[in-house]
């Protein structure tokens, strides 16, 4: 295999004094380093365990050591990931004291970089950080905003909180184009389904993360919008083509370049237009090297997608596939599934000659480059002392209940129910959560309130109860979650229109729910099930304040995909 040309920047005789600075230091580590720290550096992997001296069976089985702490000690690893599942994100306190023991141990191993640690803080549903942190609507809901001001200020607060616990790495912005509305991945991560919408906002995103020093990510590329099948369990096919591509896709991922994002995420899908034989994106030296490095001009960080999801796993084995993303371009192998045997593939395929020394020196540079940017290497620890000054404060409590108060989108409302007239109410649909909220807050607002949860898919039984509760109700406010593909909330929608009662739907995830809802009248979109979302509802509801957002995609006619329902910009103001 060729040797890749390093393409990191160099100091020449007009170069400022930190870039000098910058590039001594880089020909120094890379000097320093062995192959099995260079090695390590591309691996992101998670560890199990809430502190760094947990022990924990998982460790030993795919590290062949116990605790995290020992981990990255001995694998030298460049980063690790944080999931709620893994024992790594409990709550802000305990995330910032195990960021700084990792690096401490990290150092003391005499592992010259530090650590990247990284999560995946989208917004909304995709959110590893929790409460008391801020939260916000998933991304779409900004897309109905229109306001790439407030998605800078979204993504901002969240890069603060994230740098105070000591993550320095964001998986986000997501800039998927949501062009296809079954798609059973994407959705609402997306910002919308026009490019120019997404780009706006993707490129807001990346520069409020990346100027609070927390590396922004663009996802997925070369594109994720179209897919019907999720990469998780399966292998996904898009087949735009070139000129598509280039009209719907590219557009946000030119942005995020343009911005300066520090890394693009590779998206575990087929893409025949550019890959005939099949393989994944990730594993694509067209689409990772000659087509994001070489016709984008993306000089930072390629990090795959989990290494753990079968949208990669399906044709190579979990060695031969570490391997391959390297040779096509990747830099950083994010959440392994068998790390150990992964990174010592790496290690056989540069000691056998099937990667180049420089090949590898390539992409430890870049990452290298990465880490110096966002200002890792002066200080990668945090002061503990200090999380509540900057986590989940009260001005960004209210800044992200103020951002989020505008993107609430009354689609449509000709049974007049926004307003909620005076009288009696039942609340009822999906969210153990989100139904007493909203019920609680009509109460509040003098309504008498009754509820029922009927959750997804509910039965006939649970559907007869919440009629039998409507009955002595005069509104009725349900609540849905994907409702385009869950026969039994279509059916509790219907039973309770049956009843004669006025019927206001407030659609809690996807938008393009209504389009499935024969019949109803009124129907409020709010992107996101989160309480700053199902406050910002109560108060459009209660007139408290106007909806003011508006469709950030277009609503097809389910049965004519070809017919649109509720354009892309629908959206009452009341």
């Amino acid at each position: 295999m060729c040797a890749e040309r390093d393409v990191g920047p160099t100091a020449g005789p007009g170069a400022q004094p930190r870039e000098r600075e910058r590039d001594r230091w880089l020909r120094a580590t890379l000097q320093e380093m062995s192959l099995e720290q260079k090695v390590g550096q591309l691996f992101v992997a998670y560890v199990n365990g809430p502190t760094a001296d947990t022990a924990a069976a998982e460790n030993t089985a795919r590290f062949g050591v116990a605790t995290p702490a020992e981990v990255v000690a001995t694998h030298h690893l460049g980063g690790v990931i944080y999931f709620t599942w893994s024992g790594s994100a409990d709550d802000p306190a305990q995330i910032a004291a195990l960021s700084n023991q990792l690096q401490h141990a990290n150092a003391a191993a005499g592992n010259p970089v530090p650590l990247s640690v990284a999560t995946d803080q989208e917004t909304g549903q995709v959110a590893r950080v929790g409460p008391p942190a801020t939260v916000f609507p998933d991304a779409m809901a900004l897309g109905a905003a229109r306001d790439p001001r407030l998605t800078r200020q979204a993504y901002a607060i969240i890069g603060e909180e994230l740098r105070a616990i000591g993550i320095n790495t964001d998986y986000a912005p997501d800039a998927d184009v949501n062009v296809n509305p079954a798609n059973p991945v994407i959705g609402v991560r997306s910002f919308g389904s026009r490019p120019e919408l997404v780009a706006d906002l993707v490129l807001a995103a990346v520069t409020g993360l990346q100027q609070e020093r927390v590396s922004a990510t663009a996802k997925h590329f070369p594109g994720h919008g179209d897919a019907d099948q999720d990469s998780h369990t399966s292998l996904p096919v898009i087949t735009h083509t070139r000129q598509q591509w280039e009209q719907i896709d590219a557009p946000p991922f030119r942005a995020a370049i343009r911005a300066g994002v520090d890394a693009i995420m590779t998206a575990h899908l087929s893409f025949p237009a550019f890959e005939p034989s099949g393989d994944p994106s990730t594993l694509s030296r067209t689409v990772l090297t000659r087509l994001l490095r070489g016709e984008l001009g993306f000089q930072g960080v390629i990090v795959t997608d989990s290494l753990r999801m079968e949208g990669v796993r399906t044709l190579y084995g979990d060695a031969e596939i570490a391997v391959r993303a390297i040779e096509a371009g990747a830099d950083v192998l994010l959440d392994p599934l068998q790390p150990d045997q992964q990174i010592r593939a790496l290690i056989d395929a540069v000691r056998s000659g099937r990667l180049s020394a420089q090949r590898i020196d390539a992409s430890v540079r870049r990452i290298l480059i990465m880490k110096w940017n966002r200002g890792l290497i002066e200080s990668a620890v945090v002061d503990e002392s200090r999380i509540d000054e900057h986590v989940g404060t009260r001005g960004h409590l209210r800044a992200a209940q103020r951002i989020t108060d505008r993107t609430t989108t009354l689609v449509t409302d000709r049974s007049e129910l926004v307003p909620l007239p005076g009288g009696s109410v039942l609340v009822t649909g999906w969210g153990t959560r989100q139904v007493p909220q909203l019920a609680t807050g009509l109460a509040q607002h003098g309504r008498s309130v009754g509820s029922v949860v009927t959750g997804m898919a509910p039965s006939t039984a649970t559907i007869a109860a919440a009629v039998q509760q409507a009955l002595g109700k005069d509104w009725i406010v349900v609540t849905t979650c994907s409702a385009w593909k869950d026969s039994g909330q279509r059916a509790l929608v219907a039973a309770l229109q049956a009843t004669g009662k006025p019927v206001l739907v407030v659609g809690l995830r996807d938008a393009y729910d209504i389009a499935s809802l024969d019949g109803v009248g009124s129907y409020l979109a709010t992107y996101s099930s989160t309480a700053v979302a199902i406050e910002s509802a109560l108060r459009v509801i209660t007139g408290a304040k106007r909806a003011t957002g508006r469709l950030p995609v277009d609503i097809p006619d389910p049965d004519h995909p070809e017919t649109i329902v509720y354009p892309f910009g629908t959206g009452q103001r009341r």
